[in-house]
């Protein structure tokens, strides 16, 4: 099936949606807005939902998952050294908030320092290829179940990877050691899938969806066979068939092969065959796969946790919450820059370099999206 194939699956799968909107995601970044962060009902650490709290259902009989959502925080997959523990009280969480080096950015970059709302640039002179009116991260560390949370892994209680030695090595080569091929300068399909626009950079799309500097919503939309998440960045669409088996192995999608089912009113999705060159935040072997699990746990919050399968790469499964929080806005087209003219760049350096008998070396990650 070619890439137009997919795309018209795609739309006629959403079209079948009930209640779904059609309109594609447009980043907070683009838009202007911010997420809201609510503050949720305290619950304990096994509740799915909040206390008393009924979600809606679909007319198809579904609780109803379906809406824009957003991962956007100042939480990372990992606890940062800096906290001790998975859950801060509000206290904590505000200092941390006052402290993110995001939100100092966002406050000293020139593009908030002049009266006309001009650039002057100074913020470029430094090196970074964007100033922080192109970013939106999130400005607070993650709520989910109505606590604040330093990780998304929530097991083992460290906050971070169980890397087996295997495991390490792997990760230790970076990104840019299993997502590209070559010097990174001959030809396109040597750079990176990110990179290439062809999906979202840092596992937006996953599995596991997780956030990253900007785009970082999610469009749910349900039938009665189907589920399908389109992922903002790169405007990739998961089309998830429940109760169906797995399509064979040497199938290998860049997002991975997902089926779904439910149990009682949480949609659980298991993933396999991950291609590597999807460019997801969790690196997996052939045997190993992810399950997500989905429950409305609000009106204005979907419960969204993961676990990691992986003998060879992990001592052990590990598990993460994310709170996807409701966006009432619409989600619009991603057009990504840099497979357009950043890639035509990098091969015309390539080039210039054979032509002028340097030899190029690659540096650092190749998937920086």
């Amino acid at each position: 099936m070619n890439l137009r194939q997919v795309s018209l699956a795609a739309v006629a799968i959403a079209l079948a949606c009930s209640g779904a909107s059609v309109a594609h995601a447009q980043a907070a970044a683009q838009t202007g807005a911010r997420v809201e962060v609510h503050n949720l009902k305290p619950a304990k650490e096994s509740d799915k939902v909040a206390a008393g709290y009924v979600a809606p259902r679909l007319a198809i009989g579904q609780p109803d998952l379906s809406g824009v959502w957003s991962n956007a925080s100042n939480t990372r997959m990992t606890r940062p050294a800096k906290f001790k523990a998975l859950v801060l009280n509000d206290a904590d969480a505000e200092e941390a908030r006052k402290n993110d080096p995001s939100n100092i950015r966002q406050a000293t970059d020139d593009n908030q320092k002049t009266d006309d709302g001009l650039l002057d640039g100074k913020d470029l002179a430094a090196g970074r290829g964007y100033n922080s009116f192109w970013i939106d991260p999130g400005s607070n560390l993650a709520n989910v179940k109505g606590t604040w949370r330093t990780s998304w892994i929530v097991d083992p209680p460290s906050g971070q990877v169980p890397f087996t030695e295997a495991g390490r090595k792997l990760a230790s080569a970076g990104r840019g050691g299993y997502l590209s091929r070559g010097t990174g300068y001959d030809n396109p399909e040597e750079r990176a899938a990110g990179e290439r626009c062809i999906v979202g950079f840092g596992g937006t799309g996953g599995p596991p969806m997780m956030n990253v500097l900007y785009n970082n919503n999610y469009q749910i939309m349900q039938a009665k066979d189907h589920v399908v998440i389109v992922v903002e960045m790169n405007h990739d669409a998961r089309i998830i068939p429940l109760n169906a088996k797995h399509r064979p192995a040497a199938l290998n999608p860049y997002l991975g092969d997902s089926i779904g089912w439910w149990e009682g009113d949480t949609l659980v999705v298991e993933t396999i065959n991950i291609n590597p060159m999807g460019g997801g935040q969790v690196q997996l072997t052939p045997k190993g796969k992810v399950i997500e699990k989905f429950t409305r746990y609000s009106d204005t919050q979907v419960l969204y946790e993961f676990e990691i399968h992986d003998r060879e790469l992990y001592s052990q499964v590990w598990k993460g919450e994310v709170g996807l929080n409701r966006v009432n806005d619409n989600v619009y087209e991603y057009a990504c820059h840099e497979g357009n003219y950043g890639l035509h760049g990098i091969l015309e350096g390539g080039r210039a370099a054979d032509r002028s008998g340097r030899s190029i070396q690659e540096k650092g990650d190749r998937d920086e999206g």
